[in-house]
């Protein structure tokens, strides 16, 4: 049997699924529910997880999927006898409910590893952290986030504090947008070209020159698949 909270949290999320099939964010829930904070929003949704009701899908920030209902449980475990004509048994073969819809992937969680230069060559860091992105902005294959840092790259529509998008991947073509690791040690965001025997990171911006390399100084980590733009 579920709390009263338990299952008003299910119905709440069941709802929004039917009308939008995205999941409601923990803020939604919180409001829905009267509940004075996050936490305890987290404790119902592990309370129903346990109890089979509901599973969260692994590597989505806002994806919730209902595996059944309480009412469903309460018919199961309560059938109507076959001769009262009060409550008459519903014949499944003929009357099937209508499908649950699919909860929306919308929402990808990808790596977000440090800074990267959009101007002279910095650090590439690491870091644990991740980042919430619209699956709608990313193809196929294994993608992370890096933060752009300076201004080279602004005629590509790439400004500072962006968040770059970028594809898993040691191949370009020439004019495609790279992260290029410099020496083993830094990494920039460029335009990429093979200059004869030389290696040309190309910026977006006439106030900054070209940098050229050796093909052996430059590896390629990524091409650029998005962007990420925060407006304060």
């Amino acid at each position: 049997m579920l709390t009263a909270k338990q299952h008003e949290l299910i119905r709440f999320i069941q709802k929004r699924l039917e009308e939008t099939g995205i999941s409601p964010s923990f803020e939604e829930m919180k409001e829905a529910l009267d509940l004075k904070s996050k936490s305890g929003v987290h404790r119902l949704i592990s309370a129903l997880e346990e109890r089979g009701f509901i599973r969260r899908l692994p590597n989505r920030a806002r994806a919730l999927e209902i595996l059944k209902n309480p009412e469903d449980v309460l018919a199961s475990s309560n059938p109507p006898p076959a001769n009262d004509r009060s409550n008459p048994v519903v014949d499944r073969t003929t009357s099937a409910p209508a499908a649950q819809p699919a909860p929306a992937n919308d929402v990808i969680e990808i790596p977000l590893h440090g800074r990267i230069a959009a101007g002279a060559p910095i650090e590439a860091l690491e870091g644990q952290s991740s980042l919430p992105v619209p699956a709608a902005l990313l193809g196929p294959g294994d993608h992370y986030a890096l933060e752009v840092s300076g201004d080279s790259m602004i005629e590509a529509g790439i400004f500072d504090g962006d968040f770059a998008l970028v594809k898993r991947t040691e191949t370009a073509r020439d004019g495609e947008i790279v992260v290029a690791l410099v020496d083993n040690e830094e990494a920039t965001l460029k335009y990429l070209h093979r200059d004869g025997q030389m290696v040309r990171l190309d910026p977006a911006n006439p106030t900054h020159s070209p940098q050229v390399y050796q093909p052996g100084q430059v590896q390629v980590q990524g091409k650029l698949a998005g962007l990420l733009r925060r407006y304060h």
